[in-house]
């Protein structure tokens, strides 16, 4: 070693080294683990909306499977995802039925309902867990949880 090859490289210096390799092993093995925050972090409440609303919600699947929707991603009727009118893409949602009291949170990822009096067209995963499959058409509550941050201008934000 280099450092150890230079002038001071009587007994002190050599103590210097091995206590500085004990300090680096104790620090690396007993405190580093004692002090590392976890792995995932809990939510001890859900998130606040930014707004709620209720409304009818119903369901697409099958026959829109790998196409492509209206902001170029796949359709995939197993994911967690919907379709809005006006809500941008990427916006999170908190989807409740009202019947079975079920939620789910939902990402927009589409155009539509394109039929009147329908709010939200909802994935085949989505409607499944809601508990909506058979009516086809149901009443829910909606939270809008996040929008992404493009879409907020200043005024919105209070900056």
């Amino acid at each position: 070693m280099w450092l150890m090859s230079n002038q001071n490289n009587g007994p002190r210096a050599r103590l210097f080294f091995v206590w500085a390799g004990f300090r680096w092993l104790l620090l690396m093995f007993l405190i580093t683990p004692v002090l590392r925050a976890p792995a995932v972090a809990k939510i001890s409440q859900p998130p606040k909306p930014l707004l709620t609303w209720t409304g009818r919600a119903s369901w697409y699947g099958a026959k829109f499977h790998g196409r492509q929707t209206a902001f170029g991603e796949v359709y995939d009727m197993n994911a967690m995802t919907a379709a809005h009118a006006y809500l941008p893409a990427g916006s999170l949602v908190r989807v409740t039925a009202l019947r079975t009291g079920r939620s789910r949170v939902v990402r927009i990822n589409d155009r539509g309902p394109y039929f009147p009096g329908r709010e939200m067209d909802l994935s085949f995963r989505a409607a499944a867990q809601l508990g909506i499959i058979e009516s086809g058409v149901a009443r829910v509550r909606f939270e809008l949880l996040e929008v992404p941050r493009a879409h907020w201008t200043p005024k919105q934000t209070g900056e």
